[in-house]
């Protein structure tokens, strides 16, 4: 019995943070090597951050549509901000900074949401909205914006026909 205790005091927890699956599937999803070279987008630390923002943008844009959804944009959200702890600690940022960084990344992550969410919206072109936010003002050469553009209304599109529960089991259709 007393094994037992030791056991369960001493045992790692496995129960995944909610909206775990779905958040592994928007980096999963902004991990994609074709963002990177189709796209040219940086590989870069802010350039995965900022295909995380613009992938995870597309998946708040679509809870914002479900009633009753509140709760899971919350969860989504808060499942970033754990993230984003977790790696800033991971390439050696300090306790005393950390809230600082933190707060930084959630206001651009706030800010790519209003941008994406207005050119969806029609407020200005999709392209626009993405060389200011996604290549940070720094669009590539050539024909990469045009397909990065294209690219992410066909991700919107899926994630907006996928049904709300195989999203938030974490199933992006792809």
């Amino acid at each position: 019995m007393a094994f037992n205790l030791l056991d369960r005091l001493t045992r790692r927890r496995t129960a995944r943070p909610p909206m775990d699956a779905l958040y592994r599937a928007v980096v999963a999803v902004a991990r994609e090597p074709r963002w990177y070279t189709a796209g040219a987008v940086p590989d870069t630390l802010d350039g995965r951050f900022d295909m995380v923002a613009v992938t995870l943008s597309l998946l708040l844009i679509r809870l914002e549509a479900e009633p009753g959804a509140e709760a899971a944009t919350v969860a989504l959200t808060e499942r970033f901000v754990e993230d984003m702890d977790g790696s800033l600690r991971e390439i050696g940022v300090g306790d005393l900074v950390i809230g600082k960084h933190v707060g930084h990344m959630v206001g651009a992550l706030e800010g790519r949401l209003g941008a994406y969410r207005g050119a969806f919206a029609g407020a200005e072109p999709l392209a626009d909205a993405l060389a200011r936010n996604l290549y940070r003002g720094v669009p590539p050469a050539g024909e990469a914006l045009d397909w990065t553009a294209a690219a992410i209304v066909d991700l919107k599109r899926e994630v907006d026909a996928t049904p709300l529960d195989r999203l938030l089991a974490g199933e992006m259709a792809r």
